[in-house]
Formats: structure tokens, sequence, C-alpha cells
């Protein structure tokens, strides 16, 4: 029977968190599984807990929503830890790109028996912020901006505060220059973003890259090129269906180490938690998490 222990980030969704987490503790207690959680102080923090439990050889089950899903998948990276995911965030797009069920009995199942799968995970390093390491996605440009409002929204929640932010965050983007180097051929690109996915999914469901997989050992580059305000919004609404790869505004291309750079201060963002400045640079790492799915 598998030992758990519960990282819980208290701030993601306010009590959804606890709440999420008591309601998938009651199958896996009743199962017979030990459950213990601890409460984290700030990502570095649960972390840390992380660590700890994996070392012990506990199923780290990180409670919350991509931020801390991301910070402790990251943390966890090339261990051998085992990774759990309890939902509880705005937009739990990892989650989702594995599949992973809503209902807690259901989900529970999935924590008991499941089979571990092995998933890449992304390196991020950049000369104005520490290395870590990510699950989901960077993004270079307007979405940046789009998530650091969606963080700070008060009234809105899940998709409706990603997509106001984006409302926001467009009014008063100008297209920036790009460079992006894709294993070492380099691309130049003009537009509003520049994304770098292994989950095909962001911004809380947003299909962003349709054909990534989480474990084929490349990143999923797709830049979007500048465009009038009226068609960036209507390729905003594509998102929910991945329509959006077939204008003729959207290039995908696909690499292992991928490196953006632009001709002015352009925020990036890396699993809804990493915020700074270009150049960054990201390398998948091939299998590197063992998580329960």
């Amino acid at each position: 029977m598998r030992q758990f222990t519960a990282v819980v980030n208290p701030t993601a969704g306010g009590s959804a968190g606890a709440a999420a987490l008591l309601a998938v503790a009651r199958p896996l207690r009743e199962a017979g599984a030990e459950l213990e959680t601890e409460y984290s102080r700030s990502l570095a923090h649960a972390q840390e807990l992380a660590r700890q439990a994996g070392e012990r050889g506990r199923v780290v089950l990180a409670v919350g929503g991509d931020g801390i899903a991301g910070g402790i998948g990251g943390a966890l990276s090339g261990t051998g830890a085992l990774l759990g995911l309890v939902p509880a965030g705005r937009g739990n797009d990892f989650a989702r790109a594995l599949g992973l069920p809503s209902d807690p009995d259901a989900l529970a199942r999935v924590l008991l028996r499941g089979e571990p799968r092995l998933v890449d995970t992304i390196e991020v390093r950049s000369a104005f912020h520490d290395r870590t390491v990510v699950l989901g996605s960077v993004y270079a440009g307007v979405d940046a901006v789009a998530n650091r409002h969606a963080n700070h929204a008060r009234l809105l929640r899940g998709t409706a505060s990603y997509y106001a932010g984006g409302l926001r965050a467009v009014t008063t983007w100008r297209a920036a220059h790009y460079r992006v180097t894709v294993d070492g051929e380099e691309h130049t690109h003009s537009g509003y973003t520049v994304v770098a996915a292994n989950s095909g999914y962001y911004g809380s469901g947003r299909i962003i890259a349709p054909d990534a997989r989480v474990d084929d050992g490349v990143l999923d580059v797709v830049l979007i090129s500048a465009a009038p305000r009226r068609l960036f919004f209507a390729l905003m609404n594509e998102l929910k269906s991945g329509a959006h790869v077939h204008r003729p505004q959207v290039r995908i291309l696909r690499g292992r180490e991928i490196r953006i750079e632009a001709d002015r201060e352009v925020p990036y963002g890396a699993d809804g938690e990493v915020e700074a400045v270009l150049p960054v640079t990201a390398r998948v790492l091939p299998g590197a998490l063992s998580v329960l799915c």
C-alpha cells in the first residue's frame, strides 16, 4: 500500500486546496493508505517538503494549481521520487494533460492503483533568474503579461481571470522582435509570443500546442506573429480547440533546447509561477519525472 505525503499550498484558490485534499483523503484512508499533510509557507518551502518526503520513499501529492505542481514536480525531477497531483488551482493544466479525473473517488483510485508514468520536464535557465525546472511550458510575450494580470485578479477566477488578463495585456502590447534558436538553428519572429510547450495546455485549458506530448522528449515551440488586434482576439478564442494552429500567423517548431531572445525587455513565465525577462533557455529533460496518472 502506498504511503502519501500531501504538500498543500494554502494560497492556491483560498481554501480550495484543503477542500480538494479532504475529498480525496477519505477514499485513500478507507483503502488503508497512510496520508500525512504538510502545509507550505512558500513555493521554496513546498519544494523542500517534497524532497524530504521523496527521500523517505513516500508518494508526494502536490495539492494546488499549476504553480505548485510545476514547483514540486521540478523539485522531484531526476530524483526517482513518485509524484501525484490533487488539482486545486485556477488552471490545473498539467493535470489536464495527464487526463486526471476531477471526481475525488476516481482520482483516489488513480493514486492508489495507477501505474507510474515517466514524463518530461523543462529545465529553465536565465541570467535574471535562478535555474529552475517546471512541467508545462515557458511562454514569452503577451501571455506572460496576461498571466501576471490573472495572478493579481481579485474578483475573477479560473478561465475568466485568464481571459480578462489576456484582454488587458493585448490592449497595451506592441509586437516584439524575437530571435528563437531551436537546437542550434536560429529563427527570427515578430509578434505576440513564443511558447515552448511540454504540455499542450496553458492558461486554464487553452490548447496552445495540440500535438505536444509530455513524454515525447521534445518541446513544441509555438510562435504567434504580429496581427491586427481583432484577429488576435479571434485567435485567442480558437485556443479553446487548438484551431489557431491552422492560421498563417501561427508557426510550430520542435526541438530539445530552445533559447528565446528579444530586441527589448520582454517578460516570460513558466507554469504560472516564474516571472522574469528574456533571454531564457528551455531544455527538455526526457523522462525525468515519475507521476501517477
